[in-house]
C-alpha cells in the first residue's frame, strides 16, 4: 500500500530523516514512534506530498508521489499536529473551505458535512465560530476536515495532543471505527497505551533512522526486556540485607536489571509462575513478612526507552 524506500531528508545542516525505509499494508494501523525531533513530522510530511525527500522513493497504490503526486491526493487524508482550522469562521464554513482544498464536489457537500460532523459529535455546533470551541472540539474537526472526502489513507500526527480525557476517549473511540472500516493508517502519539491497543504493527524512529520495527510482543522480545516481581515486605536489619542479597536467588547476577533493598525486592525473572513461587518459599524461610506483592509486565513504555535511550531531548 505504502512503500519508503531509503528517504532522506535535511533542512540546512540538520538532517530530519536518514535512509527511512517502511512498507505499511493496506488496512494497517501502523504507529510511528519517537522523541521530539525524531522525523515523525517530517515523515507524514513527506507520505502527504507537502515536500519531497531528498533522495529516496515513495510509492503509494505502487504510484509515485514524486512523479504523480496529484495521482494521489484523493487517497489520502492528513490530520497535522497543528490545528489548521480558521477562528473567526465556524465550524460549515471551515469544513467547506477544506472540501474545496481537498476538490470535494459541491453537490451533496452539505450533506457530507452533516455526517462527518455527526461522526465527531459537533452537528449541532456547525454554525457556531471556531474561536468558541474548546480545545478537543477543534481537534474533532481537524480530524472532520481530513474525512470529508472519504480517503482511504489517514496520517494522524499527534492527534490528542493537549485535549481533555473526554475528548481523547472519544477520539480514541473514533480511531477504532476508523481501523474496523479498512482504512490504513500512520499515527504517531505520545500516548503510548494508545498505541499499544491500536497497532497492528510500530516503527520506533530516532535521529531520523528506523531502530525497531514490528508487533508489540515482536518489539517485546527485540529488547530482551523481562516482566518483574516487586514484592514489599516489612522493613529489615540491613545485617539481614546482607546475609540474603548474597544469596543465589538474589544476587545480581542471577537477579540482573533486579534489585533488593531493607523494604522491597525487584526480581527479573524468565517464568512467573516459578519464579514468585521460589521467591515466597525463600522469604519465608528467612522469617521475612511479604506485605504485598505485584507483578509489573513489560508495557509499551518499557520498550520505546529501551530503544530510545532515557536521555532528555530538546
Amino acid at each position: 500500500m505504502i512503500e519508503i524506500q531509503d528517504i532522506s531528508k535535511s533542512y540546512g545542516q540538520i538532517q530530519a530523516v536518514k535512509n527511512l525505509s517502511l512498507n505499511i499494508r493496506k488496512g494497517e494501523f501502523y504507529s510511528l514512534l519517537g522523541p521530539n525531533g525524531a522525523g515523525k513530522t517530517t515523515t507524514i510530511n513527506l507520505l502527504g506530498g507537502l515536500f519531497y525527500p531528498d533522495r529516496g522513493s515513495i510509492r503509494v497504490n505502487g504510484i509515485s508521489i514524486q512523479e504523480n503526486p496529484n495521482a494521489i491526493k484523493n487517497w489520502i487524508g492528513i490530520v497535522p499536529q497543528e490545528i489548521a482550522l480558521y477562528n473567526e469562521l465556524t465550524a460549515l464554513e471551515n469544513l467547506r473551505f477544506w472540501a474545496r482544498v481537498n476538490h470535494v464536489s459541491k453537490q451533496g457537500l452539505d450533506a457530507k458535512i452533516h455526517k462527518v460532523l455527526e461522526y465527531m459529535g459537533l452537528a449541532d455546533r456547525a454554525s457556531q465560530s471556531i474561536s468558541k470551541y474548546s480545545g478537543g472540539m477543534k481537534r474533532r474537526i481537524n480530524i472532520a476536515a481530513a474525512l470529508l472526502h472519504d480517503p482511504s489513507i489517514l496520517f494522524f500526527d499527534e492527534p490528542t495532543v493537549g485535549v481533555d480525557p473526554q475528548s481523547r476517549s472519544f477520539i480514541y473511540h473514533i480511531f477504532k471505527d476508523l481501523r474496523a472500516q479498512g482504512k490504513t493508517i500512520l499515527y504517531t502519539s505520545h500516548y503510548l497505551e494508545e498505541v499499544e491497543l491500536l497497532s497492528d504493527r510500530i516503527g520506533i524512529i530516532d535521529h531520523g533512522e528506523l531502530v525497531a520495527e514490528g508487533t508489540f510482543d515482536e518489539l517485546r522480545l527485540q529488547s530482551g526486556l523481562k516482566e518483574q516481581i516487586h514484592i514489599q515486605f516489612k522493613k529489615i536489619s540491613e545485617e539481614k540485607l546482607e546475609q540474603i542479597a548474597k544469596s543465589p536467588l538474589l544476587s545480581a547476577k542471577s537477579n540482573a536489571h533486579g534489585f533488593v533493598n531493607t523494604e522491597s525486592c525487584n526480581y527479573v525473572g524468565s517464568n512467573r509462575t516459578e519464579d514468585l513461587s521460589r521467591l515466597v518459599q525463600f522469604f519465608a524461610e528467612h522469617q521475612i513478612a511479604i506485605e504485598q506483592i505485584e507483578i509489573k509486565p513489560v508495557d509499551l513504555e518499557q520498550v520505546y526507552l529501551h530503544f530510545t535511550k532515557v536521555d532528555l531531548r530538546d
